[in-house]
């Protein structure tokens, strides 16, 4: 078990089991049928997932514009406040145009709820949704991911680009803070 800043992490999902899924994922999304496709990544936690996942975008023979929303939901604790707000909002008009929204887990839904909400109101005419980590139990609104790498337990889990207060975001696997 990796000791991180004098915490032992349990390994959730590994760096060779995240890359695969990430390739598994690339394909499915080609085949789904995105014309004019702008990717938006939701920041902080999916940004790690993001890069990856655009990356292998391009392996599988897609060149996605790529763009960046900063929306916000827990501030530094680890429990979502239930009111999500724009931080940071995207820079390019979706209009007439296919959006797939790439965030790091899928627990409550409110985020990508009012994110795919957004979309839709400027005027996107597909907005699709990619996560890494799914929990189903958890959600608050009803919506659902059209692609997702894993379901995950019920745990907190940290790496990958997600945090515990803004810390284990560097990790390269998905974890578990164990004490």
């Amino acid at each position: 078990m990796p000791i991180v800043r004098g915490r032992s992490i349990r390994v959730l999902y590994d760096i060779d089991t995240i890359d695969a899924r990430n390739r598994e994922l690339a394909a499915e999304i080609a085949a789904s049928g995105y014309r004019d496709l702008l990717v938006i990544s939701i920041l902080k936690g999916s940004f790690v997932f993001a890069a990856d996942l655009i990356r292998a975008l391009h392996e599988s023979g897609l060149a996605p514009e790529v763009e960046f929303i900063s929306l916000s939901s827990y501030g530094a604790g680890t429990e979502s406040s239930g009111n999500v707000r724009v931080v940071k909002d995207i820079e390019s008009d979706v209009k007439g145009r296919d959006v797939l929204l790439i965030d790091d887990i899928l627990e409550s839904g409110r985020t990508i709820s009012f994110a795919r909400k957004l979309m839709e109101e400027r005027g996107a005419n597909r907005v699709g949704v990619a996560v890494l980590l799914e929990k189903p139990g958890k959600r608050a609104v009803p919506i659902e991911a059209e692609h997702v790498g894993f379901v995950c337990p019920d745990l907190f889990v940290v790496g990958y680009g997600m945090d515990a207060g803004h810390a284990f975001r560097e990790l390269p696997f998905v974890g578990v803070v164990e004490d």
